[in-house]
C-alpha cells in the first residue's frame, strides 16, 4: 500500500521548461547575426553537457554555458554589450515568478492529509529552495531533498535517510529519466505526467504501460484515485 508519495517539482509542480525555451529563442536572435539558429542549439547542448560536472543543473549553470559559447561561435568578437545582453538573461530567469501547474494548488494539500509527501528535486540549491519558498506547498511536505543528480543510487540515499520502504513509495514526475526509471529499477512505483516540453537531456525510451507499478497520466488531478491500484 502507498503512504509516501515523493514529488519532483520542476515541470511537475511548477512551469519551468517554457522559462529556458523563451531564454533560449532569446539567445538564438542574439547571435543570428554569427550563426544559424541551428547551429547556436546544437552548439549550446554540447557546452551544458560538457560542463555538468562543473555547473551541475539550473539557471545559473545554463547561463555560463551561454556566455561560453557565446565566445566560442563568435570566436571572441563577441561584444561586452551583448555579454550584458545574455547575464540580464539569466537574472530574469532567476527572478521569474513560481507559476503552479493545474490541480496542484488543490491536490497537493489533499494528498497531504493521507499520506507523507516528499519533494525530491535537482538543481542548483539557492534557487531551488528560492522557487519552493515562493510557490507555498512548502508546509505540505515532510521533507525536501535538493539533489545534484536523480539517478538509483541517489534515490537510495534519500529514502533509507527518511526511512522509507520502497514497496510503500511513489514517485511523480514530468521525467522518465530523472523520476521514473531509477525509482522503478529500485523496486518503487512511478507515476509519469508529461511536461508539453522536454529538455534534450531528459529524453528516455518510453516505458510499457504495462510495466509493473508503473502509470502515466495527462494531470495531476489523476493521482489520487490511482495511487489504491499501486
Amino acid at each position: 500500500m502507498i503512504r509516501i508519495i515523493g514529488f519532483d517539482a520542476d515541470d511537475t509542480l511548477w512551469h519551468n521548461e517554457n522559462i529556458f525555451e523563451r531564454a533560449q529563442e532569446r539567445y538564438r536572435r542574439l547571435l543570428a547575426k554569427y550563426h544559424p539558429a541551428a547551429e547556436v542549439d546544437v552548439a549550446l547542448f554540447a557546452t551544458e553537457m560538457r560542463n555538468f560536472k562543473r555547473y551541475g543543473y539550473g539557471v545559473k549553470g545554463f547561463m555560463l554555458s551561454t556566455v561560453e559559447t557565446a565566445i566560442e561561435l563568435t570566436k571572441g568578437e563577441i561584444s561586452a554589450r551583448e555579454i550584458r545582453e545574455i547575464i540580464a538573461l539569466g537574472q530574469e530567469m532567476l527572478a521569474h515568478p513560481v507559476e503552479l501547474l493545474p490541480d496542484v494548488a488543490a491536490v497537493v494539500p489533499a494528498l497531504a492529509r493521507d499520506y507523507r509527501l516528499l519533494l525530491i528535486t535537482k538543481g542548483d540549491l539557492h534557487h531551488q529552495e528560492s522557487k519552493i519558498a515562493a510557490s507555498g506547498l512548502a508546509a505540505h511536505f515532510s521533507a525536501v531533498e535538493i539533489l545534484s543528480e536523480k539517478d538509483g543510487a541517489a534515490y537510495e540515499r534519500v529514502l533509507r535517510r527518511h526511512g522509507v520502504a520502497l514497496a510503500e513509495f511513489v514517485m511523480v514526475g514530468n521525467s522518465l529519466k530523472s523520476d521514473i526509471l531509477p525509482v522503478l529499477a529500485l523496486g518503487g512505483a512511478g507515476v509519469h505526467i508529461p511536461y508539453h516540453i522536454l529538455w534534450q537531456h531528459e529524453h528516455a525510451e518510453p516505458v510499457p504501460q504495462d510495466t509493473p507499478r508503473f502509470r502515466c497520466i495527462e494531470r495531476l488531478a489523476e493521482l489520487p484515485a490511482l495511487l489504491s491500484g499501486l
